[in-house]
């Protein structure tokens, strides 16, 4: 990582000063102080606890924010949206200092992104603190107004993210040179929802803390937030297992065939265009798009001369080509999460009349899935350039597509490409001869090959 920039460093200074005004003038500190000190433990004894921030907002990625998050909660807002309902502003602003100042994995430079942290934190509990006792939530949290106190304590909570974000968006732009507005630029609404979530149970806390049961009770609230924060967290976990499984595939297959690298993603997203077309939920959409990015893994069993080969093949090597539809469904045939992806990959070179491989399946016969990725993988084939031709633009790719339509490629597929281009448009990314400047002459298909497959035997 590399040092902070001078501004950066002179901006963390200002909020660092900025927080100091905040919480000298606290004249009714004692009155307050185990309150304060009691939620300063909690949210302390919160930072330490090995579970990843799932539900905040860290800006991964930037010199301030570290490159992923630490190890402790980090963004365990509950206790301090709670202190800002509780407390007067002054006071409220002490509940993150110990937490934050002492806060485990800060990276380096340490002091740096502890005060920093600390700053920034007590600024918004700060914010949030003021907002909600301006608005008269002191008195709506007990008594018969009590339902007002959600308005007040919504209040509170978009003054808290409105000023995590306006504090995030600075540091970005000083510390990684990103534009103010490109920085501010969807840091709020990633943040609102999450740290609503924290308010709600910081407003239950703060209920709970001046009922008769007094703050015992109140600590129970954290139970079942800390139980989903942890059960989140073991979602993303094996999400990312998932993708990283996903990645790997794709960088082995576009290692040995270097002249489709990128149509994997291409095709995965085209695929996406027609699911979402087609009215799929999301968890069909994201296990079509696995589909569409691992239907080509199969080229890993077969030989890569062939897949390089720029001239005609043998009908010898287009039957060991053919293989790699089987050699795929193989290889992922164990890995549960792909569900129906796994006969995408064995089925997308199937057509309707028949004629396609490995089994010669007929309409319906052929999954869903696999219809999908069929016209998706021949779309992106004729619109890329590759050894053996240029790439045809979208228009005449639309119109051969539509040619093929009930022989070869499923007609309701089709129209539900052309009707997502119609409205998105296709931005795909560069094919691997035109990230080096190659524009090969073309080369003639093989004699009765389809126009919209390679002469390798596969639509990539």
């Amino acid at each position: 990582m590399g040092p902070v920039r001078p501004w950066a460093r002179v901006y963390v200074g200002c909020a660092v000063l900025a927080a100091l005004l905040c919480v000298a003038p606290a004249p009714d500190l004692p009155v307050h102080l185990r309150a304060v000190v009691l939620l300063a433990a909690l949210y302390a004894g919160c930072e330490q606890i090995p579970l990843p921030r799932v539900l905040g907002r860290a800006r991964a990625g930037t010199h301030l924010a570290g490159p992923r998050a630490p190890e402790g909660m980090g963004t365990f807002f509950p206790v301090l949206l709670a202190g800002a309902i509780l407390l007067p502003p002054s006071a409220a602003a002490l509940v993150p200092l110990p937490g934050a100042l002492f806060a485990r994995g800060a990276g380096r430079p340490p002091w740096l992104r502890r005060a920093w942290r600390a700053a920034q934190l007590a600024l918004a509990v700060w914010t949030a603190s003021r907002t909600h006792w301006a608005l008269g939530g002191r008195d709506a949290v007990v008594g018969p107004h009590f339902p007002y106190a959600l308005l007040t304590a919504g209040a509170a909570v978009v003054a808290f993210c409105l000023t995590l974000t306006a504090l995030d968006a600075g540091i970005l732009a000083l510390a990684e040179g990103v534009s103010g507005s490109a920085s501010w630029s969807g840091l709020f609404l990633r943040s609102l929802a999450p740290v609503a979530v924290h308010g709600l149970a910081g407003l239950m806390m703060a209920v709970l803390w001046r009922s008769p049961y007094g703050p015992v009770a109140a600590l129970l609230v954290l139970l079942p937030m800390y139980v989903s924060c942890w059960v989140f967290a073991q979602y993303h976990r094996e999400r990312a297992a998932h993708q990283a499984t996903i990645r790997a595939l794709v960088q082995a297959v576009d290692i040995k065939d270097g002249y489709t690298r990128g149509h994997s993603e291409r095709v995965g997203q085209a695929s996406m265009m027609i699911a979402r077309e087609l009215g799929m939920d999301d968890e069909r959409v994201e296990v079509l798009r696995f589909a569409g990015i691992l239907h080509d893994v199969g080229k890993l069993g077969v030989p890569t001369r062939l897949l390089r080969k720029d001239g005609p093949l043998t009908p010898q090597e287009r039957r060991i080509i053919e293989l790699h539809p089987e050699y795929g469904h193989e290889m992922v045939r164990g890995i549960g999460f792909l569900g129906e992806a796994r006969s995408a990959i064995l089925h997308h070179h199937e057509r309707l009349d028949g004629s396609g491989y490995p089994y010669g399946l007929v309409g319906t016969q052929i999954p869903e899935f696999a219809r999908v990725v069929a016209v998706a993988d021949a779309f992106d084939a004729m619109t890329s350039t590759r050894s053996y031709r240029r790439a045809r633009p979208v228009p005449a790719a639309l119109e051969e597509l539509r040619r093929c339509a009930g022989a070869q490629f499923d007609p309701a597929m089709v129209r539900a490409l052309i009707h997502a281009l119609d409205r998105h448009g296709w931005h795909p990314a560069v094919t691997a001869d035109e990230e080096h400047g190659i524009v090969p002459a073309p080369v003639p298909p093989v004699a009765g090959e389809p126009a919209v497959q390679r002469p390798g035997g596969g639509g990539a």
